[in-house]
């Protein structure tokens, strides 16, 4: 266990490294502990040899190891009130009670990547565990409609569609065809049943088939892709720790990776975070995630960044998230 100095120079160079990136010297900390600089070096330096500091070889200041962010997140953190900016940006989206749950969810994620520079993720539910239950239609003008899709578990996604070159009539009618022979079908079935059994009957019926078969072929396929989002992907680049091509690469490729993604689904209800190697995404990324629910939608929302992340802003802002999520907007 670390002494209350030794824990209060920790905070103070976790905070000082996060906002500037830079490792921290002796100086910024005698400022503010009212030691000697000669005190705060040794207590540095005890830092440094128990696993909580790291020394680069350009500089005399340190920075946190993946240990000291840990030991910082687990005993040193502080809840703080959302500032009213971040809480103003996110009750905008919140108070839009149009909004489906899907998209409040993707919205908010938008602000939070575009405030902090992080990248987010929402996992949704996995589209096999979603079965058809209708499709409509809506005509927006007279050469677009919408096409929704809405499954067995409220899930819900949409598109629009250009009809210009094709009847609203025909339109209807392939939507009626779907409705009869598709529901209760699995999502992530249903293009192929589209391509083998459907298509062959659209084109029996409908004139301009190939048209329509491929514009309901992209919605489904959309859905069936819409479980996994990201939002701010490329603001990995705006970190000085993922400034080498390769290593943004890697981290991108683990991205798309299968088997990354569903070590990012969460399945604990509350605020995790996973630091470093924890995050089994790269050594010098943090993930902080958490499990939501509302209604028949269940999934996970994430904020991926690297080490050096604010992590009490985005625990904050991510609790608010689940809160309004599962809370008053969906009830």
């Amino acid at each position: 266990m670390l002494t209350a100095r030794q824990e209060k120079i920790l905070t103070l160079i976790v905070k000082e490294y996060v906002k500037t990136a830079n490792p921290v010297g002796s100086k910024h900390i005698c400022k503010v502990v009212n030691c000697s600089s000669a005190t705060v070096r040794n207590e540095m330096a005890e830092l440094e040899e128990l696993g909580f500091l790291e020394k680069t070889h350009i500089s005399s200041g340190r920075m946190p190891s993946e240990k000291g962010y840990r030991y910082y997140v687990d005993n040193l953190m502080n809840p703080s009130e959302m500032n009213s900016d971040d809480i103003l940006k996110l009750q905008l989206i919140f108070s839009n009670k149009s909004l489906a749950i899907n998209e409040c969810i993707k919205k908010s994620l938008e602000i939070i990547s575009e405030i902090t520079d992080y990248t987010s993720v929402v996992l949704g539910s996995s589209s096999n565990d979603n079965y058809l239950k209708q499709v409509e239609v809506l005509p927006l003008n007279t050469n677009q409609v919408l096409a929704i899709v809405i499954t067995d578990k409220g899930c819900v996604a949409h598109k629009q569609i250009d009809v210009s070159d094709i009847s609203l009539d025909e339109v209807q009618k392939t939507v009626e065809l779907i409705n009869k022979l598709l529901i209760g079908t699995p999502i992530d079935e249903i293009n192929s049943k589209l391509e083998f059994e459907i298509k062959p009957i659209i084109n029996q019926y409908v004139k301009q088939h190939d048209a329509i078969y491929n514009a309901f072929y992209d919605v489904f396929k959309d859905f069936t892709n819409k479980n996994v989002s990201f939002m701010g992907k490329a603001n990995m680049l705006n970190q000085p720790e993922f400034s080498n091509l390769e290593k943004i690469k890697k981290i991108y490729s683990k991205l798309e990776n299968k088997d990354t993604l569903e070590s990012i689904e969460e399945h604990d209800n509350n605020i995790n975070i996973y630091i470093g190697k924890e995050s089994k995404v790269d050594d010098d990324v943090t993930v902080i995630k958490t499990k939501y629910k509302a209604g028949n939608e269940e999934g996970t929302i994430a904020i991926i960044g690297p080490k050096r992340m604010e992590y009490e802003r985005v625990v904050n802002m991510l609790e608010y998230i689940k809160e309004n999520i599962e809370g008053d907007y969906h009830e």
